[in-house]
């Protein structure tokens, strides 16, 4: 057995613990070949999953889950922290450095002299404010250049869209917006019948895009509104196949009118529940 430090074996180890554990999963001789192999591009779609599971957690208050998530998800950034260190980019602690300094920085009402007797949307307004300064500091041109791509498209687009507003780039109502909705509604319609599939798959992106846009003037999370509504058709069509098969039928052996009826008639209960 390779000679490890004691410390992997100490359950009371916490975070200098999970660091060790990583550095034995990366040593070149006596790790494991999977983690030897891996890079930053290979890890980076399982950080986003788990970013993803820790969401799910504390959507469904499943604490004992969540803890196991954020486990799964710090385990992700001291992966990315050993990589790092090993290529001589840098390391955890100028991670955990980096952080602090910028907390301290975005939090001047908390840990310097700013009066914090300010509204929640007044220190959103400060915050935007030093990242503006600190994206100056970095010398960067154009205002949408750190927009991140590997985002979720749909929250990427509200980001583009809210980075763009501030320099005057926006519609003054939702009225323009909705206008905008018609519009684009039409343009795809005709690509349907006309345009080929690409143009068509460019004519829906523009709606997404324009729908995002009416979620941020509404001041809606369009990821979290559309979230809601995959529960609420899980839920009603959950009721569909329940009331089926307790006629010993299934949504294969049922018609579209059938299962329509079921669906309003979870509706009409969702409705009538939430009123009473």
């Amino acid at each position: 057995m390779p000679d490890h430090d004691p410390i992997i074996f100490q359950p009371d180890g916490s975070l200098a613990r999970l660091r060790a554990i990583m550095r034995a999963l990366r040593d070149p001789e006596t790790g494991c070949p999977w983690d030897i192999e891996q890079d930053f591009a290979s890890i980076a779609p399982y950080t986003i999953e788990e970013a993803y599971e820790v969401a799910d957690a504390i959507e469904k208050r499943d604490w004992p889950a969540l803890q196991g998530e954020l486990g799964d998800l710090l385990l992700q950034v001291i992966y990315h922290a050993q990589m790092a260190e090993e290529a001589g980019h840098f390391t955890f602690c100028d991670i955990a450095r980096g952080i602090s300094d910028k907390m301290l920085t975005r939090h001047p009402h908390v840990f310097g002299t700013e009066n914090r007797e300010k509204s929640a949307q007044q220190q959103v307004q400060d915050w935007e404010r030093v990242k503006a300064a600190e994206r100056a500091a970095r010398a960067q041109g154009g205002v949408l250049d750190d927009v991140a791509l590997g985002l979720p498209a749909l929250m990427r687009a509200v980001k583009l869209q809210k980075r763009a507003a501030r320099v005057g780039f926006d519609w003054p109502s939702t009225d323009q917006v909705l206008d905008k909705i018609l519009e684009e509604s039409r343009e795809l319609v005709e690509a349907r019948d006309t345009l080929s599939e690409a143009e068509v798959a460019e004519e829906f992106g523009d709606l997404l895009f324009v729908m995002a846009n009416l979620a941020r003037h509404l001041q809606l999370d369009p990821e979290e509104a559309l979230r809601a509504a995959n529960a609420k058709f899980t839920r009603r069509f959950e009721s569909i196949e329940r009331t089926l098969a307790a006629q010993g039928r299934s949504p294969a052996d049922s018609t579209l009118d059938e299962m329509d009826a079921l669906w309003n008639d979870a509706k009409a209960r969702e409705k009538r529940d939430a009123a009473q």
